[in-house]
């Protein structure tokens, strides 16, 4: 590889051709994050497989930094509160932290130096600095001295000029430019975070979090049924992440072009997949049912277990006259005492507080290794161990 270095160029707003496949992309994009979603899946566990996506986002992200822990091994802290948090897990759980921090605040926040300081710090919390780990010295603050970034021909600008860098690239975003324009700003906007590499260390993880940030500020909104998964176009193949944006970092607008059209149709790839998942009937079929006799197989569960929770999966919503055929000749109290175990078990949980109807619970229990396996096996990971 040649000696890296520097080589500025003006931030701003590379347009395609009208015929090009960056346009096509925009506009069914648009149409998607337009497109009202009006999904069959119950909010509630909906909201669980949004659950389970931002935990492989952040692993997905800190395997990109050259995080060994695998889905399974992360997996297993949420099952057992006793496993072990080693300075990889816990790199994990700082990114996870980090995405629900995005949700709570982006809407009523802007995008700024703030913002993305309180983000860098959530990061780094905890972690040792480098050599020994990926924490920073300076959690939230501008780097102080300059840096290379391993494996690339471009040298980051110098440290004093970082503070500029940054305010031009919150200037860029905070923009108010057509709606059409949102998808290639956020793509133009994660190249410039990278070329500028503002922090000390943690830059990488931090970037992946500032574009899922914009994507749910312009109207990808999680809130309202649609999970997104950014980190999946970058870190299914790290080459391609990396030698993507290596096209973009001399500044030609062809570069750019280039590295956007990467970012956007990953993107495209990635929400048409996942919104698959609110429709039930294809998640009952094709990762419930199969979890549930996963999770009997492997005596995770017992058989009385698994035909009470798939008559929960088939119907969503159960009581326990639902249930009653799967007693026959027993007094009502055992169906009773059935249902505390699967509650116990954290296997359903009453719709609402007080309520004596349940719905299937699977994102933090031995299920959990049932919904993964499927997921993977249907092409939901974006990674593989």
């Amino acid at each position: 590889m040649s000696v890296a270095k520097f080589t500025p160029y003006d931030l701003k707003l590379v347009e395609p051709t009208f015929k090009s496949n960056l346009t096509d992309l925009i506009i069914e994009l648009d149409y998607l994050r337009k497109k009202p979603l009006g999904g069959s899946t119950h909010p509630k566990v909906f909201f669980q497989l949004k659950h389970i996506f931002h935990t492989l986002e952040s692993i997905g992200s800190a395997r990109i930094e050259g995080n060994r822990t695998t889905i399974a091994e992360y997996i297993e802290t949420k099952l057992d509160d006793e496993v072990n948090v080693s300075s990889g897990i816990q790199e994990i759980q700082n990114i996870e932290k980090a995405m629900e921090f995005v949700e709570e605040n982006i809407q009523d926040n802007p995008i700024n130096t703030l913002f993305i300081s309180e983000l860098h710090k959530m990061i780094v919390d905890g972690l040792s600095v480098p050599p020994y780990g990926e924490g920073d010295s300076n959690p939230g603050i501008y780097r102080k001295n300059n840096l290379k970034i391993n494996q690339s021909s471009h040298l980051p600008p110098d440290h004093f000029r970082v503070g500029d860098y940054m305010k031009e690239l919150f200037d860029f975003i905070s923009v108010d430019n057509s709606p059409k324009y949102d998808l290639l700003k956020a793509a133009i906007a994660h190249h410039r975070f990278v070329w500028i590499h503002p922090y000390g260390n943690g830059n990488g993880r931090t970037v992946r979090l500032f574009t899922y940030a914009m994507l749910v500020k312009t109207g990808f909104n999680v809130n309202v049924g649609r999970i997104i998964n950014p980190t999946a176009v970058f870190c299914s193949n790290r080459n391609d992440y990396y030698e993507n944006l290596s096209k973009a970092d001399l500044g030609t607008d062809e570069g750019i072009l280039e590295w956007c059209e990467y970012v956007l149709k990953g993107l495209k790839d990635e929400i048409e997949k996942i919104d698959k998942l609110s429709d039930y009937e294809y998640l009952k079929k094709e990762i419930l049912i199969p979890t549930i006799n996963h999770s009997l197989e492997r005596k995770y569960i017992t058989e009385i277990e698994s035909k009470i929770l798939k008559k929960v999966i088939e119907i969503q919503v159960v009581q326990a006259t639902d249930v009653k055929e799967f007693f026959k000749g027993k007094h009502s109290s055992e169906i009773s005492r059935q249902i505390k175990k699967l509650i116990d078990k954290k296997m359903i949980i009453p719709e609402n507080d007080g309520m004596r109807k349940y719905i299937i619970r699977f994102d933090n229990n031995f299920l959990l290794r049932g919904i993964i396996k499927t997921l993977g096996e249907k092409g939901f990971l974006p990674i593989r161990d």
